[in-house]
């Protein structure tokens, strides 16, 4: 079973990272995504092929890490990943990342894609991040993209009700978030599902990392929000998008984005998954994970 203990190491920058840790032969660093921490990887650790050295991160901001430095992007996330991957001895790596953690993996990829061996995007937002629209009166989408974290803040669909899940520590609304949103074919097991909001419920940094996925934008052109810096050049990882069919987080285009702008990148969208595939189909996720990082 999962050990749901962390473990600690201090980086450089002054941040102290959480991580959970799977020891094996080829290593692969996992980034989580929003509402989520390490814990969330824990079907991966007790699945995945035992050939694969596993190394899960708490972003900073996220479950056990600290947060002495505000994110105002996906790159200041992305920032921590080659330094926590020096104190783990890593000189190269495989690097899966899941929803918000695959835009932090994208931007690793682009700032040292001499370190990523293969790179897997579950659930990705788009090169061009990943917009919150403003709502009408029937709180459907209108065409304006939320740009502030004041305005972020108002939203009240996809952010004021976690942010106020976070302040009151509401567990019980949190897991109705999650069910609404992301368990759409089933939920875990009671004690997982535990597990899986008790480390929810520790982020501190909702409105910045929101924030950062509205203004990220790697591709090439300006996204109404930000100029495109073209940094998706950079990523020369061979590299895997894996999108749930009803995801209702990130859209397939999105995920199309991602496959035509990244130069060796391939396409798989998985049948009968949510935003949450390593808990929909653990056998399917994995089958087409390891086959590519040991092609």
């Amino acid at each position: 079973m999962f050990d749901a203990s962390p473990e600690t190491v201090e980086l450089p920058n002054g941040e102290t990272i959480a991580y959970r840790e799977r020891a094996g032969e080829i290593p692969v660093v996992l980034l989580h995504g929003n509402m989520s921490a390490s814990v969330h990887w824990d079907v991966v650790f007790e699945r995945m092929d035992d050939r694969f050295a596993l190394y899960a991160m708490d972003l900073r901001g996220f479950g056990d890490s600290s947060y002495e430095s505000a994110a105002d992007s996906l790159a200041d996330f992305a920032e921590d990943v080659p330094l926590f991957a020096d104190a783990m001895g890593l000189d190269d790596f495989h690097l899966w990342g899941w929803s918000a953690g695959a835009g932090v993996a994208m931007q690793v990829a682009a700032d040292v894609p001499e370190r990523v061996n293969r790179l897997v995007l579950m659930s990705p937002p788009s090169t061009q991040g990943l917009p919150v629209y403003q709502k009408d009166e029937n709180l459907q989408p209108t065409d304006t993209v939320l740009t502030t974290r004041e305005e972020l803040a108002q939203d009240p669909v996809s952010v004021a009700p976690v942010l106020q899940a976070l302040e009151a520590q509401d567990a019980e609304t949190m897991k109705d978030i999650w069910t609404q949103a992301i368990f759409v074919n089933g939920t875990p097991e009671e004690e997982r599902f535990d597990r899986y909001i008790d480390a929810t419920l520790k982020q501190r940094n909702l409105l910045d990392i929101d924030y950062a996925l509205v203004h990220f934008n790697i591709s090439h052109e300006d996204n109404g929000v930000e100029p495109g810096s073209g940094e998706v050049d950079d990523i020369d990882a061979p590299t895997l998008v894996l999108r749930g069919e009803d995801d209702l987080v990130v859209t397939r285009a999105m995920s199309e984005r991602v496959t035509e702008e990244i130069a060796d990148a391939r396409y798989v969208e998985l049948a009968d998954c949510g935003h949450a595939p390593a808990v929909d189909d653990p056998e399917r996720l994995l089958d087409e994970v390891e086959g590519f990082l040991t092609a």
